[in-house]
């Protein structure tokens, strides 16, 4: 039986990537890690976000590196973790949160180039942050935790948005795979998918009374989600507390899918 000695949830010897960090979801779980003790990378397309942030985060006391990058392209990504590996020494825990919606298109309005404009974020981003970060955490030998960030459309129909639906599929599928391949190499893999958060990417649907009214009695805690709903899971995820947790997918939907 292993044991672990100390407090399984201390991050202070940790450093942790987040995709999408600058803001919502990402910031959310950069701010759990960083109070934990982590150093923390965000990468994010907006340098001036991506600066406020860090500026916020920083006030934990642990280093926090603001990286410039579109997870949708690939050298751009390589060259992000590696920077990150240089900084840091090592990548213990990467968190693939950046996404994007893309526009509310019935399907047969929707081209294959608008389709696309959302599967390269929210799933070919997700698979090569992934990739480049579990080939750092391979090299160094150290193991770690790979996040995808998910969402409840892969568990139910999206009308008008069927390329975020599918990416988001996609994510929890590839998590799994990863899952089973990476595990011998020390690296976990899981899937964490939130429901109805209050962020900027949600913010018109959710301040919409029609919609507030329809969906919102559906949600049994009676509130829409917030950006520290995900530090805890975060912390979790990255920590030695979730040594024997992989493949899963844990859903963050205050128990929308169970009523």
């Amino acid at each position: 039986m292993t044991t672990i000695d100390g407090n399984p949830f201390d991050l202070s010897d940790h450093v942790a990537v987040v995709t999408g960090g600058g803001s919502g979801i990402g910031l959310g779980m950069a701010d759990g890690l960083a109070r934990a003790g982590a150093s923390v990378a965000i990468v994010g397309r907006t340098a001036r976000r991506l600066d406020d942030a860090a500026a916020t985060l920083r006030t934990h006391g642990n280093p926090v590196l603001p990286v410039v990058c579109d997870v949708a392209d690939e050298q751009a990504v390589t060259d992000a973790m590696a920077r990150i590996r240089d900084e840091f020494g090592r990548l213990d825990s990467c968190f693939a949160n950046a996404g994007v919606r893309g526009k509310f298109t019935p399907v047969l309005d929707t081209s294959l180039e608008e389709f696309r404009s959302v599967t390269r974020v929210d799933l070919d981003g997700v698979f090569l942050t992934l990739r480049e970060a579990a080939r750092q955490m391979i090299a160094a030998g150290r193991g770690g935790s790979l996040v995808g960030v998910s969402s409840l459309g892969a568990f139910q129909g999206m009308p008008r948005q069927p390329a975020y639906a599918a990416s988001k599929a996609g994510v929890t599928s590839l998590m799994d795979s990863l899952a089973v391949e990476l595990a011998r190499h020390g690296i976990r893999a899981n899937t964490v998918a939130p429901g109805w958060f209050d962020t900027e990417m949600t913010a018109a649907g959710l301040a919409d009374e029609r919609f507030s009214a329809r969906v919102l009695p559906r949600v049994p805690v009676r509130r829409w989600g917030a950006a520290e709903d995900v530090a805890g899971v975060a912390v979790y995820l990255a920590s030695r507390a979730s040594a024997y947790h992989t493949g899963d997918v844990l859903r963050l939907d205050g128990g929308y899918l169970k009523f």
